[in-house]
């Protein structure tokens, strides 16, 4: 090959190359286009077994990581741009940053680095089990002369374990949030994949209770990121937090329209550290200000429960529990209360989700418009049961206060059962049992990282530097490792065509391979 057309394979590949010359020949002379077409014979020769020839395969790894680096850039880039126009968030830092050591650039170079050497290792591997496997007569002598090691490197699982390696490149990427919840997200892809591969007639999916479910870690995850909420707001995830305050209408108290302007009135997270002040306090009852104005918490030695003071005092004086008082101040019953905010947060959650999912429905349209009547259906189920599934767990995380504070006295569990309120809470994910685990597998991420931060501030535990990358490559080689004995265990097409890319076969969908095959053996098996 010519060497002016080395530089255009790392760009395009053969077949798009033959396309450009063809879009370009349509606009040329005779003469130029019988110059163009022999170009592209010779092109289309040199490269009719791309993938078959070690310099072509190289040249496809790097023009596939250059467009993964370009895409990736491009995109962190626009979405900083879309946050702060639009979302008024302020920059990192205010100081101009040197391009390579910009935070985007760094993923973006540990991600390609990562494809591109994923790709290399996984050749490699493979193509040193089939030289081990070959009945050459030093390959022999090796296997006679080196068993265990022989039995290791000929393993259908060594490729794709061996190339997870390539995990040590998301050490270029900063030491910050994203790459640990890179970590955290593989993690969790890898263990639900691992138990999809695990036999049904095995001891754990036969044994399995029939209530038992991805939906049980929604309790447990509740749990964490409650009590994290109160007192270890630094460990808790913002997004998830703001989600919740402003779908908490009858619980949060908003600024009234008629409140004096000159004065202040509590935020959000006020509210949330005084509520945490009260369980310190052992909950106490509360004393109306309207009944006895020497009462007002205004005066309060606690700055925490004094801030707090323009939603307390004002309080009807029938409520008996000050985090009552703070939480519904003008409605003394908790059960009315309860109903009212289920009546005014149901309607809202139910568009915000009718939105997301109907967007999703429409990249579908085909099989919309080939039963609408079933996709309707399905969509308005899943629909209805998200939203009540939100909306019963976001006020079962409130009403549960008021309920344990009739259960229990004060001094028993004071700070401990945010926990427990927590994990009613999470009970409401028996809701949506059965369908999409998404839901569940986000909030067991989210409390996770929560637990993680926790332990790290309260030195439960020391972080070792680097274990995010670590935990990365562990969980890169159990992804590589099922994909490779069941495809199929993996969920989710685009997964399954990534991890294709990942090992060099191209946007391909093994699993229905693997289904055909299968197919065809039953039918095979049947004619016999």
């Amino acid at each position: 090959m010519p060497t002016r057309e080395v530089p255009v394979r790392y760009l395009l590949s053969a077949r798009e190359q033959q396309a450009l010359q063809r879009l370009l020949s349509s606009r040329r002379s005779s003469a130029a286009q019988r110059s163009l077409r022999e170009s592209s014979d010779s092109a289309k020769g040199a490269n009719r077994n791309a993938f078959t020839d070690l310099d072509e395969y190289r040249a496809a790894s790097i023009r596939v990581s250059l467009r993964l680096f370009l895409a990736s850039y491009s995109g962190l880039k626009i979405y900083d741009v879309l946050l702060q126009r639009f979302f008024g968030r302020a920059p990192e830092t205010s100081k101009p940053r040197r391009f390579f050591k910009s935070p985007n650039f760094r993923l973006s170079l540990s991600l390609s680095a990562l494809l591109f050497l994923h790709r290399t290792l996984h050749r490699f591997f493979l193509r040193l089990r089939a030289l081990l496997s070959s009945t050459d007569e030093r390959a022999t002598s090796f296997r006679r002369r080196n068993p265990k090691t022989t039995q290791a490197l000929t393993s259908r699982l060594t490729p794709a374990v061996g190339a997870s390696a390539s995990s040590l490149a998301l050490f270029i990427a900063p030491a910050d949030q994203t790459r640990l919840s890179i970590a955290i997200y593989a993690a969790s892809r890898a263990l639900e994949f691992g138990y999809n591969a695990l036999p049904d007639s095995g001891f754990i999916k036969s044994n399995k209770p029939k209530w038992l479910g991805s939906w049980c870690m929604m309790p447990l995850a509740c749990a964490q990121l409650l009590y994290s909420f109160v007192f270890d707001r630094e460990c808790f995830p913002a997004a998830y937090g703001g989600f919740i305050l402003r779908r908490s209408p009858e619980y949060i108290q908003q600024r009234p329209a008629e409140y004096p302007a000159g004065r202040e009135w509590p935020s959000t997270f006020d509210i949330a550290d005084a509520l945490g002040r009260v369980s310190e306090a052992k909950w106490p009852k509360f004393t109306s200000p309207i009944l006895f104005p020497a009462a007002s918490y205004a005066k309060s030695r606690d700055a925490a429960i004094a801030a707090v003071a323009p939603v307390v005092d004002p309080a009807h004086p029938a409520i008996g529990n000050l985090s009552c008082a703070l939480l519904h101040p003008s409605d003394p019953s908790c059960g009315r209360t309860f109903v009212k905010y289920f009546l005014s947060a149901f309607p809202s959650t139910a568009r915000l989700f009718a939105m997301i999912y109907s967007a999703f429905a429409l990249l579908r349209y085909k099989a919309f418009f080939a039963s609408p009547a079933a996709s309707l259906g399905r969509l308005g189920g899943r629909i209805a049961k998200t939203s009540l599934f939100i909306t019963a767990a976001i006020g079962g995380a409130w009403s549960s206060i008021c309920m344990l504070q009739r259960i229990l006295p004060g001094h028993v569990m004071p700070t401990s059962r945010w926990y427990v309120s927590g994990f009613v809470a999470g009970l409401a994910g028996w809701i949506e049992r059965g369908g999409d685990a998404g839901n569940f597998l986000y909030s067991a991420r989210m409390a996770v990282d929560s637990l993680w931060k926790v332990g790290k501030k309260r030195r439960w535990w020391k972080g070792l530097a680097g274990g995010d990358v670590l935990v990365f490559w562990a969980s890169m080689a159990l992804l590589g490792g099922v994909y490779q004995r069941k495809p199929e265990a993996v969920e989710g097409p685009l997964i399954r065509k990534t991890l294709g890319l990942f090992r060099g076969d191209g946007w391909v969908d093994r699993a229905t391979g693997v289904a055909t095959k299968e197919k065809e053996r039953e039918l095979v098996h049947k004619e016999e």
